[in-house]
Formats: structure tokens, C-alpha cells, sequence
């Protein structure tokens, strides 16, 4: 499911289902990102270069983001050939990102957005329910705000970006459904399309 949409409400939704994400034609907004030493990270600025295969996943708690990040990293080889930088940003704590990498051997960059200004920018971010939190906690192991640092309660909805570098969104996957993930041959023809498209604009 692709979930698009131009007409959108600036107020932060209470369900996944009702986000409003960022447009394929549209370009990147302003984003700062945190790495894992607390340093911030332009995201504008890092995709002047190369372009960029953006993906944004629920934390390192999630066994759907882990499977997911594990494909990506399987193209991983294949997609860096092709010029682009792969990026992984979840609303997990700066600190934990390193152990997270190193857990799952991920070798590509993941950066914090704990404070979820680039997900609400995106509009892909959405608010947990006091009780989802609440069961997360006591049922599952999961305390979302030790994970984040913050208590906004706020989670992004799984998405990956296609970003050229001129900033420009090119293609997008983002389902409200936290178990459905972008195919990684899919993503690498979109990949294999973007790079061709802009050969094909280039002045």
C-alpha cells in the first residue's frame, strides 16, 4: 500500500491508517537528524552528493523493522553501486544506535529522530494510545519512552524514500501496515529507475 495523499492535516494523527505522507515529486523538507554520538545530521546537506535510499523504521525493539533492515543491508552492496547512500533513522535514542548496528551487523548508517520533527515533517508520523503504550510496557518488554528519551509517544510508520540529489522525492513506500514491508527487488528497480531517470534530466 502506498499511501498518498496532497490534501493534509498539520494536526498529528491518532491512528496510523490517517497520516498524510510527502509526495513522489515533492522535494525533501529541511531535516536534522542525530548520529550516534549526538552530533547532528543534515540530511539536506549529506544528499547534495549522493543520492539516497531513505528508510524509516519503528526502533530496534521491532522484529518487522530488524527483518527489514536485514534485506535492506542484503542489496545493500548492489544499491551503493548504483551511487546511492543508504540511511535508516528510527525514533530509537542516539545512544542505542550503535548496539543496535551491532546486534543486527548492519553496517549502514542509522541516525535518531527521537524527537520525531523529521517523521512529523514527512507526515508519517502518528500518536500512541496511552493503553498501546501502557501494554507495550508491561505485556511486551517495550517502554517507548526509555527507547526515545521522550514522552510524545510518537512512532512513524514504516516508509522508504527514493531521494535524488537534487533533494527530490522519486519514489516512496510507506503502509500503515508495520508488517508489510517494501519487497528489496522492488525497491532496487525503483532504485535502478531513479538513477536512469536523472541520467535522462541531467543538463
Amino acid at each position: 500500500m502506498n499511501v498518498e495523499s496532497s490534501d493534509c492535516d498539520t494536526q498529528i494523527p491518532d491512528r496510523a491508517e490517517d497520516i498524510c505522507p510527502i509526495l513522489v515529486g515533492q522535494s525533501l523538507p529541511k531535516i536534522t537528524l542525530r548520529n550516534p554520538d549526538k552530533t547532528v545530521f543534515d540530511l539536506n546537506a549529506a544528499g547534495v552528493d549522493k543520492a539516497t535510499i531513505l528508510i524509516f523504521f519503528r526502533g530496534g525493539w521491532c522484529p518487522y523493522c530488524n527483518m527489514h533492515l536485514g534485506h535492506l543491508q542484503a542489496i545493500e552492496s548492489e544499491l551503493v553501486k548504483l551511487g546511492f547512500q543508504i540511511i535508516a533513522v528510527s525514533p530509537d535514542r542516539p545512544e542505542i544506535l550503535d548496539e543496535h548496528a551491532e546486534k543486527q551487523g548492519i553496517q549502514y548508517r542509522l541516525l535518531s529522530d527521537s524527537e520525531m520533527t523529521a517523521a512529523i515533517a514527512l507526515g508519517i508520523a502518528y500518536r500512541v494510545d496511552d493503553a498501546t503504550v501502557e501494554k507495550y510496557k508491561t505485556s511486551m518488554g517495550i517502554d517507548l519512552e526509555a527507547d526515545s528519551g521522550q514522552k510524545h509517544h510518537l512512532l512513524p510508520v514504516p516508509a522508504v524514500f527514493v531521494i535524488g540529489k537534487d533533494g527530490v522525492i522519486q519514489f516512496s513506500y510507506v503502509n500503515p501496515n508495520y508488517k508489510v514491508r517494501l519487497d528489496s527487488g522492488v525497491l532496487l528497480k525503483a532504485a535502478e529507475v531513479a538513477i536512469a531517470q536523472s541520467a535522462v534530466t541531467k543538463p
